[in-house]
């Protein structure tokens, strides 16, 4: 038999103990009634059990000091992206530069000019923060900024073909993360789809047989997320833009992720850029913010003035409009490529991207005697292996980045070590998120800044403490 201690304290007299007045300090005096309230309740349960409860002042100012960091602890907490996947959409995306943190830092903290004209003192409007830097890095008339792709593309289709058709191939007629697919946004956007051609191979002559008087436009979709090799055929843009043109039809591109520098001068594959759509003549061009561009998650419209003047006129444009905050992180970084040769040093995702295989190597070797000992009372072994990263949400989806990853191998055939450490690792103060393939633990420290190695570094002891 248990003994079981008679009755719990009161809670004026908790609230009075000198271990509690730091959390009233902390928390206040309701949030942490609240939690008395709560881990009270658990240790009479658990004294209705039969099991014995330490209601002194040590063990419950303990519990409730541990009830109140969990339950006031931030949702959204940072993490060490070790997938290997550089733009990992259920990680945020493109994380911000420093230009980017102090611009919205300071958009936060105080009043600034977002909708207010400077230079005549009246109602200004919050687009012109970006429109001329768009304008000068694409070659594009006008500019216009939503809150994601996907409402950009929305809006256009709502703007300039409702109730009417919109042409596209039937091979780029994609699905991105959280089954957003063309389809469906043109049909809740109120435009309806005409399929040409075949998945694998559409011509010219396709769209010219599909244009009719219900047509609204021509559309090309950048195919960012898969690739079709093979027999295969499509039509370039210019082409297209060309077509739309002597039919009097606007000519669109989605371009799904989008940067504003060719990539290849960075030593990566190639991406489609607005600057060429534009350049190829079409009439408007949609792409992300926080994907290759590298900044705030944000849906950008360039391309003719009046095109864009109308959709800035839909009224549902303001329901999808930007904050000052993500008007201020996208300005600055806007404003990092007007200086090429400095972006791949200034620019994170870009640094990310281009980081050596040697530096990344080097890493490696370092933090693997740390890894090795963290995990010394585990069945496992631990490595520095090769690693291929890939760069994430839909952007050059075939292509590969070579790396290095500590890869945690298991050295029993006992089931669910691997998954065990990866539990344990999401469970440090700073969560480390890695992935499991081909029979190991993969740690691919791509993403690893050295200036955040202490960080990691200083939370492995706690591997080490965990039950294997």
């Amino acid at each position: 038999m248990h003994s079981v201690q008679a009755r719990p304290p009161s809670i004026d007299r908790v609230l009075n103990w000198n271990a509690v007045a730091p959390l009233l300090v902390e928390y206040g005096r309701e949030p942490v009634l609240a939690g008395l309230r709560s881990v009270l309740e658990r240790a009479r349960q658990t004294a209705r059990q039969g099991d014995r409860v330490d209601y002194t002042e040590p063990a419950l100012a303990a519990h409730l000091a541990a009830h109140l960091a969990q339950h006031h602890a931030p949702r959204l907490r940072r993490v060490f992206n070790l997938t290997g996947t550089v733009l990992h959409t259920n990680l945020g995306r493109a994380p911000l530069p420093d230009e980017a943190v102090e611009a919205l830092v300071m958009a936060a903290k105080h009043p600034c000019a977002l909708e207010y004209d400077l230079e005549t003192g009246g109602r200004g409007d919050r687009d012109d923060i970006v429109d001329d830097l768009l304008c000068e890095l694409t070659g594009a008339e006008a500019a216009t900024v939503v809150n994601n792709n996907a409402a950009a593309v929305f809006l256009l289709f709502n703007t300039l073909a409702l109730r009417k058709q919109v042409i596209v191939s039937r091979g780029e007629l994609v699905e991105i993360g959280g089954a957003f697919r063309v389809p469906d946004i043109m049909s809740r956007a109120g435009a309806r789809l005409v399929e040409v051609g075949t998945t694998n191979r559409t011509y010219l002559r396709d769209f010219a047989d599909a244009i009719g008087p219900r047509s609204a436009m021509l559309m090309k979709v950048h195919t960012s997320n898969y690739a079709i090799h093979g027999f295969t055929a499509s039509v370039p843009e210019d082409e297209l833009a060309q077509l739309a043109h002597a039919h009097g039809r606007p000519f669109v591109v989605d371009l799904g992720s989008g940067t504003l520098t060719d990539l290849a001068r960075f030593g990566l594959p190639h991406e489609p850029t607005p600057q060429e759509s534009i350049a190829a003549g079409a009439d408007l061009v949609s792409f992300s913010g926080d994907k290759l561009l590298g900044g705030p998650q944000a849906g950008i419209l360039v391309g003719r003035r009046e095109l864009i003047q109308r959709i800035k006129r839909n009224p549902l444009k303001r329901a999808l409009r930007l904050g000052k905050l993500t008007l201020a992180a996208l300005e600055a970084v806007l404003h990092l490529y007007r200086d090429p040769d400095r972006l791949a040093e200034r620019l994170t995702t870009l640094r990310l991207l281009t980081r050596p295989p040697v530096e990344i190597h080097a890493q490696a070797e370092s933090l693997l005697p740390a890894m090795q000992q963290a995990l010394a009372a585990w069945p496992v072994a631990v490595a520095a292996e090769p690693a291929l990263s890939q760069i994430g949400s839909g952007s050059l989806p075939v292509d590969r980045l070579e790396s290095w990853a500590l890869a945690v191998r298991p050295t029993t055939r006992k089931t669910g070590v691997l998954h065990a450490i990866e539990a344990s690792l999401r469970g440090l103060p700073v969560p480390v998120i890695g992935r499991i393939a081909d029979g190991a633990l993969r740690l691919d420290l791509r993403c690893l800044a050295v200036a955040d190695e202490a960080d990691f570094l200083g939370q492995l002891t706690q591997l080490a403490m965990s039950n294997p």
